[in-house]
């Protein structure tokens, strides 16, 4: 191509324009790769920090080409066709800004998440603000979604005649907007709720419909409860703030855990505590607090043992309670095999052959 050639297509309007977004585009992506090379060799020695722009590097890489083409649009000719690529540039570019938003929250969500490990042993403090980071920061990502998406169809002319035609009905659209968006915000407000008061928190044994689980996910809708047999159990956020239920690890996750055993009552009490004490002491989920035997019940053929023991969490005071209720009944078995319940029955063979000799005698 000679020299007359290229200044002739150089000089066409539209390759111009084509050009001038080419470069404004390529000028965005490599301003990106220094900014963002800067910014995870400043912050390679702060995790929390590193993490926050590793979060806000994705949408970041759209956003910054779109915006170094907005100002090519100012002295560009008015064709027709170019305003439908400069309306898709200002949808772009909103998006992107949308999607910012939201990465910079959930940046800051998992940052907070970081600094308050739930792998402690005393993590109370930790899952209250863990629940508190996702359900508050998801909330507001929904919110930030909605505002974009909203800001997105009103650049279209014809959605905001439509959205002027019906200011005329807001008392009807109103309504019906309420109900359709009932579900929703009844489930958004139950997790502001959850996160403020906190009912539940990540990681809490609940007992839900007679089902055993821990909290597994609390997202802006729904609990995913993670039950002791690996199902799970979807739970809407409104149904706790509506429903009774049963926290283990409301205050502290230490717990008790109880085992109950029908014996005779000839079981000597005493050899059987000191097993329970060799047991326990023995047994790596229990956390020295309370190791003990009581009869709390007794009936007309065997009595009632409670055995109470303690551990950490909820998890160990289950493998506590499953140790302890086998040993018990293998050394019952070993050393005392009469203490299992039996039925009795005495016969007074006396009695009964001296009334026989009397019905002889007669």
């Amino acid at each position: 191509m000679d020299i007359d050639t290229m200044s002739f297509w150089l000089s066409q309007p539209a390759i111009r324009l084509a050009l001038a977004v080419l470069a404004a585009l390529m000028i965005g992506i490599v301003t990106h790769k220094i900014v963002y090379r800067l910014l995870l060799r400043l912050t390679a020695r702060l995790p929390s920090a590193n993490l926050f722009v590793g979060y806000t590097r994705p949408p970041a890489m759209l956003l910054l080409p779109t915006v170094f083409v907005l100002p090519v649009w100012l002295g560009a000719p008015d064709w027709r066709w170019l305003a439908a690529l400069q309306h898709a540039n200002a949808l772009v570019v909103i998006g992107a800004l949308t999607w910012m938003a939201m990465a910079l929250i959930q940046g800051g969500m998992q940052v907070i998440i970081s600094r308050h490990p739930l792998t402690v042993a005393d993590n109370l403090a930790a899952r209250r603000i863990y629940t508190q980071a996702r359900v508050i920061g998801r909330s507001v990502q929904l919110i930030v979604l909605l505002v974009g998406v909203a800001i997105m169809l009103m650049t279209f002319p014809g959605v905001r005649a439509v959205g002027a035609s019906l200011l005329a009905s807001a008392g009807l659209v109103g309504i019906v907007a309420a109900v359709a968006a009932q579900p929703m915000l009844s489930n958004l407000m139950a997790g502001l709720q959850i996160a403020l008061s906190q009912p539940i928190r990540i990681d809490d044994v609940l007992i839900v419909e007679g089902e055993w689980g821990r909290v597994e996910e609390i997202t802006g809708t729904y609990v995913v409860l993670a039950i002791w047999d690996s199902r799970r159990l979807i739970i809407p956020l409104q149904w706790f703030i509506q429903h009774p239920f049963e926290n283990w690890t409301r205050r502290t996750a230490e717990l008790l855990g109880t085992v109950f055993l029908w014996l005779d009552f000839s079981t000597p009490l005493q050899p059987l505590r000191a097993e329970l004490q060799r047991i326990c002491e023995q047994a790596p989920e229990w956390d020295g607090r309370v190791a003990s035997i009581q009869v709390t019940d007794a009936s007309e053929r065997c009595m009632q043992l409670r055995i109470l023991v303690s551990a950490a969490d909820s998890g160990r005071a289950w493998e506590l309670r499953c140790r302890v209720r086998e040993a018990l009944i293998s050394f019952l078995q070993r050393e005392h095999s009469g203490a299992l319940p039996r039925y009795r029955a005495e016969l007074d063979i006396v009695n009964r052959r001296n009334s026989q000799t009397e019905k002889i005698d007669h």
